[in-house]
């Protein structure tokens, strides 16, 4: 009978126990969801397409993470560093190579990897932000030919366009033909550039100048989503690497990181989905067939989730 009674009691301990596991287990699960909820992540995004597309996917990451996400959208590319420092924002997405360039004021730097390392440390020490993994696509600067003259002719590089560039009509944007980072540094890197002419336009107008074939080549970047046509554009190689690398990832004050650790996983896994062709295709999808950034940004998500 005591034998009973002590097995009985044994058993009773057991399930309670058991009971007050489940519940501590449960409470802290909802603690660490409603914990999540609680904090409202800023992600900031430039005021044009790319990084609105981009930007509006972090926030659907972090959002079907159990993440609060409020939006800051369209600050101008010149104002979004300080807000980051600021506080007025947690996180955006930004360049590799503006990081370098335009922030650190740095020296130029070709390899991907070298230019990664340098702002990820130069952040780190500067602003107490992170970088966190960069992706493979590359918004940089380039230029485009029309793909019939591009064909007639044979040029697929940029050394194969200096060649033939007394037989090219030039769409300049003005500035191009002054910063270092443009005409001037490409001469440098390749030689002269003796147009047959060299015209002003207005960046928007550009695609239209080659379509009217007003002009041949123009300065680009190498995502723009009209550059899925490639029947009618070429973006030419830059062969001899003038131009450093503007890839893309997130950058994160330190304290908001520290608060928030699972970010830097959901994040990297998105870095991890988005190459060059990706996000030219995205682009086209506003740019090209005129849809809402944030209905391509979701669409593209459930893709990747």
């Amino acid at each position: 009978m005591k034998r009973k009674k002590l097995y009985l009691g044994s058993l009773l301990v057991i399930i309670v126990c058991a009971i007050i596991g489940f519940v501590f287990v449960e409470k802290h699960a909802q603690g660490d969801n409603s914990s999540k909820a609680d904090k409202t992540i800023r992600i900031g995004s430039k005021d044009f397409t790319e990084n609105l597309v981009i930007g509006e996917i972090y926030a659907l990451a972090l959002e079907d993470n159990g993440y609060k996400v409020d939006r800051v959208s369209n600050i101008s590319s010149s104002l979004i560093h300080n807000s980051l420092v600021n506080k007025k924002i947690d996180l955006y997405p930004e360049y590799t190579g503006t990081g370098l360039l335009s922030i650190l004021k740095d020296k130029m730097e070709t390899d991907p990897q070298k230019v990664y390392d340098k702002v990820k440390k130069g952040y780190e020490t500067k602003f107490h932000v992170t970088w966190l993994n960069y992706a493979s696509a590359n918004d940089s600067q380039g230029l485009v030919i029309r793909a019939d003259i591009a064909k007639e002719l044979g040029i697929k590089t940029i050394s194969d366009l200096q060649k033939h560039a007394s037989e090219l009509n030039f769409a300049s944007q003005g500035e191009f033909d002054q910063r270092d980072d443009a005409l001037p540094g490409l001469i440098k890197t390749y030689g002269p550039f003796d147009w047959k002419s060299s015209k002003i336009y207005d960046n928007s107008l550009k695609y239209t100048v080659l379509d009217n074939k007003e002009a041949d080549v123009t300065p680009a970047y190498t995502s723009e989503g009209q550059l899925v046509n490639t029947d009618k554009y070429l973006l030419l190689k830059d062969d001899k690497q003038f131009w450093p690398p503007y890839n893309l990832a997130p950058v994160v004050r330190n304290e908001v990181l520290k608060a928030n650790p699972g970010i830097e996983t959901i994040l990297n896994k998105v870095s991890a989905k988005l190459d060059t062709a990706t996000v030219t295709k995205l682009n086209a999808q506003v740019d090209v067939d005129g849809q809402d950034y944030q209905e391509v940004a979701k669409a593209f998500y459930k893709t990747i989730k």
